[in-house]
């Protein structure tokens, strides 16, 4: 199975696609993001590991501006999305996002949940945005699934018909969030295997996950988080071999 390279995207820019810089985010009197600095090439698979509540959701929804910042900039493709006057609509059909939970249409098929966005967004027209969702429905391993409705297919299947859903807009960057945690052991691979073929086809890809076999393998570089802050951004192999800091090291040390 691969990815058509129209989801692959040239590279030569003379910056990051997406880029944090000097970011800030409170809830309340929580500080979430704490001077975050982070950026991600083009092409390039960041994966975002940290404990739980280090900030590693908030970093990714704040791409689409499903957070809003309180001090700093994020940019995507050298555009500041945090600035008052972005397009927030032409923003988020750029930047595709998986969640945990599927969020799909229930009373929708598959074929029907991927075509949406394209026709109703994006002004497509109806016989090629079937098409397109029909291969990629193909391309995500759900052949013959195109007329299922969510309740009659397994987790993994539907958390695979949410990524060929954001693949149907045609994003330069996708996030994924902890796809595969509300998942049964047994499904969490396919939906890793998809995920891996959109890093091979050259999709940028920022990616939080506890899965460490995935990020060693997939990850170009890893980023550490705790307590709203990064404490390690180094390539991937780097990471697993040889952690730089003691936090590092602590964490490697208790999952590994």
């Amino acid at each position: 199975m691969t990815v058509d390279e129209s989801i692959a995207r040239d590279g030569g820019s003379d910056h990051p696609l997406v880029e944090f810089d000097g970011v800030n985010k409170y809830f309340g009197e929580i500080h979430v993001l704490d001077d975050v600095d982070l950026a991600v090439e083009t092409r390039e698979v960041s994966v975002v590991i940290g404990p739980s509540g280090s900030g590693k959701s908030t970093l990714l929804r704040c791409v689409n501006r499903l957070e809003e910042i309180q001090s700093g900039e994020v940019r995507l493709d050298g555009e500041a999305v945090s600035a008052p006057d972005a397009d927030i609509d032409r923003l988020r059909q750029r930047v595709g996002m998986v969640f945990q939970s599927f969020n799909l249409f229930p009373h929708m098929t598959a074929l029907e949940n991927i075509t949406i966005g394209p026709k109703e967004v994006l002004g497509v027209p109806a016989e090629r945005a079937r098409d397109r969702a029909e291969s990629l429905i193909a391309k995500v391993g759900l052949g013959g699934q195109a007329e299922s409705y969510p309740s009659e297919l397994s987790g993994g299947q539907q958390q695979r018909v949410a990524i060929a859903r954001a693949l149907a807009m045609d994003p330069d960057v996708m996030l994924f969030d902890e796809v595969t945690s509300a998942l049964d052991p047994e499904l969490v691979g396919e939906v890793l295997d998809v995920m891996r073929d959109l890093a091979d086809g050259g999709m940028t890809m920022l990616v939080v996950t506890h899965e460490m076999g995935f990020a060693r393998e997939v990850g170009d570089r890893i980023t550490l988080m705790s307590d709203g802050r990064i404490v390690e951004n180094t390539p991937a192999d780097r990471f697993f071999d040889e952690p730089t800091t003691r936090r590092g090291r602590e964490f490697l040390s208790r999952l590994l």
